[in-house]
Order: structure tokens, then C-alpha cells, then sequence
């Protein structure tokens, strides 16, 4: 790399600020999505004017789709990753509150998608707003709402691709995702002082014992961990024995906590942000041309479906079907994305088909000759 070094950069910015005299924070990921839905909102009532649609089913039809989207998006991330939300350290109370906090991060778009549109096709129906038009109004929003809430994503840590050595590449810090997932994969670069490991842990069932990781490097009189170590000892790499943040402010150790990085990996999150906004762009270019009512979205689908598939290339996703899973087996690893992908490009497909001019007009026929 010209220039100097390679040195990654990490951007990570979980919470922007703590409310004066309350301090309470606030989260980059939650200020992203309330900007995403905002601006989502705007953009829908702006275009619905022109249709004379009045703005207020749109901002009641936004929040519809914020509540019906979260929820939905959140149950996807935690089915997804299910065995992060059942770890046997935890009792079932620190489960489920880890399960139904959204505040950091941990929201999968497919699953908020699949819920919140149902939703907003009930709606349209019930105020009689074209359900065509008023899908293809949407699916630029869809991507606006989509660009921000990746942004947010970076700024949260989740999300975030494979290991690269591109120029632009980044390095999340101590006990972001990306670090934990590193630690406790064996496969972390970046040495770990001896100071940032607990000394000990509570149990589930409350008691207090010495930390494994502690006592594994205690007994090799390690300063520092570097790994891999051998596999037969990858049990004590377990991110729950890392001290937390309040640990580190209490004890001092914030300086050379901030001293840790993963390793470098695709800004994946950032990919998915461009193509949402280039999407957006792309679909209300293509709303003000001639065109099938109802092909905007199906559009957006078979696009986004693409793109999605695409990126998830770049991540590093455990796979639910292809080699190695007992499904499908004659096809690469294909993670749970990608396969959401694929439907998402088949229900674009049928959409266009089923919007054509020619399918629409036979429909039409079909309904005078029953009607008759």
C-alpha cells in the first residue's frame, strides 16, 4: 500500500452522547434508525402528494411499519443467532432481557420486512389506498430507511464483513462483535493482556469461582494470550471472561483496553448503506417514468435481492443450507441471508410477471367474465 503502513481504521461510535444531568445514552444505532424512518417518511409523503393521497396515512402508515418492522426484525436477529441469547452463564432473566434489547444493535431486515409489509398491505386495503401504488411509493423508502440503519449498524459494530487487507478495511475495538467473535473463534491477532481478563465469574447459579482464562494464563505465567492457542485448551476462550466496561473504568484499564482491535475486516455494513441509497435513487427515477403500477417494488426486490447476495459474499455468516449443513447439499454454504436472498429475487421475479401489462389486463377479463 503506497503511502505508508496498512492501518485500518475503526469508526466505531456505539454512543454518541449521555443526556445532560440524566445520563442517559444515546446510541448511534437508535439515532440512525429514527433518522432512517424520518427521512423514509418525508420522502413517502412527498411522492403521495402527487397522487393525492393524503401525508397523515403515510406518517400512520410509517409508524406501522416502525413497530410491526422492529419487532419483527428483532425476533429474525434472535432466531438467527439463537445461541447467543441462550448461553448457560446467563439465567433465563439475563437472557431474554439480552433477547428484547434492540438499544446496541441486532436487528435483521429480512425479518422486519416479512412482517411489516403484511401489515402495510392490511392497511392500504383498509383505507383504500391503491395497494400497487401505494407499494411502489414504498419501496423507494424501504432502501432510505435500509441505508441509514446499515450506517447505524458500522456505528454499533454488528454487521460488519470478513477479514481483508483492502486500504479502506477496519478494525472494531475490545468487545465489539467483531472482537469477541475473533477471541472466542481462536483466531483473535491481536495479543490480550493478562489485566483485561476477570479474575473471577459468577455462575448461573450465583456462586463466585476463579476464571478458566485466568487460570490458564496464570499457569503459564502468561502476560499476554496470542493466538490461536491449541485446541485442545479453546475451552477458556469465552468473551464472558473479558472484564466489561465497568470493570475497565473502575479499575483504570480504559487506556489500554482501547489499545485492542479485531482484526481487519470489510465495512460491510457501509457496502449495504451505498447500494440502499443507490437503490432508492434508482427506483424513484424509475417511478416517474411510464410505468405497470406495482413493478417499482417488485423491482426493488429482485435489485436488493441481488445486491444482498452479492455482499454476503464478503461476510462471514455460519451457513444454514449447502456443504456441510445436510441440506442442499450439492450447493456452496449459503448463509441464512443469502437464502432470503434468493426468495426475495423469486418473489421479485413473480411480481413482475404478475404486474406485467399483459397479466393485468387478462386479469381484468377474468374478473367481467365472472362478474357477468
Amino acid at each position: 500500500m503506497k503511502g505508508g503502513p496498512y492501518r485500518p481504521k475503526s469508526l466505531m461510535w456505539q454512543e454518541l452522547f449521555r443526556l445532560p444531568f440524566l445520563h442517559i445514552p444515546i446510541y448511534g444505532y437508535g439515532v440512525m434508525l429514527v433518522v432512517g424512518f424520518i427521512a423514509a417518511m418525508k420522502v413517502a409523503q412527498a411522492v403521495g402528494k402527487r397522487y393525492n393521497i393524503d401525508p397523515e396515512l403515510f406518517a400512520n402508515a410509517a409508524l406501522i411499519a416502525l413497530v410491526t418492522g422492529v419487532l419483527g426484525a428483532r425476533l429474525s436477529h434472535v432466531l438467527e443467532n439463537i445461541g447467543q441469547y441462550t448461553q448457560s452463564n446467563l439465567s433465563f432473566w439475563q437472557n431474554l432481557g439480552n433477547a428484547i434489547n434492540i438499544r446496541e444493535g441486532g436487528l435483521t431486515y429480512y425479518g422486519g420486512f416479512l412482517l411489516a409489509f403484511p401489515s402495510l398491505v392490511a392497511y392500504a386495503i383498509y383505507h383504500k389506498v391503491p395497494v400497487r401504488l401505494g407499494m411502489d411509493i414504498v419501496a423507494p423508502c424501504l432502501m432510505i430507511g435500509l441505508g441509514f440503519g446499515r450506517i447505524g449498524c458500522f456505528l454499533n459494530g454488528c454487521c460488519y464483513g470478513a477479514e481483508c487487507k483492502v486500504p479502506w478495511a477496519v478494525q472494531f475495538p475490545y468487545l465489539s462483535d467483531a472482537y469477541t467473535t475473533e477471541f472466542q473463534g481462536n483466531n483473535l491477532g491481536s495479543p490480550v493482556p493478562r489485566k483485561l481478563v476477570k479474575d473471577q465469574i459468577k455462575t448461573p447459579a450465583g456462586d463466585i469461582v476463579d476464571c478458566p482464562l485466568a487460570q490458564y494464563m496464570d499457569q503459564r505465567h502468561l502476560s499476554e494470550l496470542q493466538e490461536p492457542i491449541p485446541v485442545a485448551d479453546a475451552q477458556v476462550l469465552d468473551a464472558a471472561y473479558l472484564k466489561s466496561k465497568g470493570q475497565l473504568e473502575d479499575e483504570g484499564l480504559d487506556a489500554l483496553a482501547r489499545q485492542q482491535r479485531a482484526d481487519p475486516v470489510h465495512p460491510a455494513e457501509l457496502y449495504s448503506a451505498l447500494t440502499g441509497f443507490l437503490i432508492a435513487a434508482f427506483l424513484l427515477a424509475y417511478f416517474t417514468m411510464p410505468h405497470t403500477p406495482g413493478r417499482v417494488f417488485a423491482a426493488m426486490m429482485l435489485i436488493e435481492g441481488l445486491f444482498r447476495y452479492v455482499l454476503e459474499m464478503l461476510r462471514v455468516e455460519p451457513a444454514v443450507a449447502g456443504a456441510g449443513t445436510g441440506t442442499l447439499t450439492f450447493l456452496p454454504p449459503q448463509s441464512y441471508s443469502m437464502v432470503v436472498a434468493v426468495i426475495l429475487v423469486a418473489g421479485g421475479l413473480l411480481l413482475w410477471w404478475a404486474f406485467s401489462p399483459r397479466s393485468t389486463s387478462r386479469s381484468a377479463e377474468l374478473r367481467e367474465a365472472v362478474a357477468a
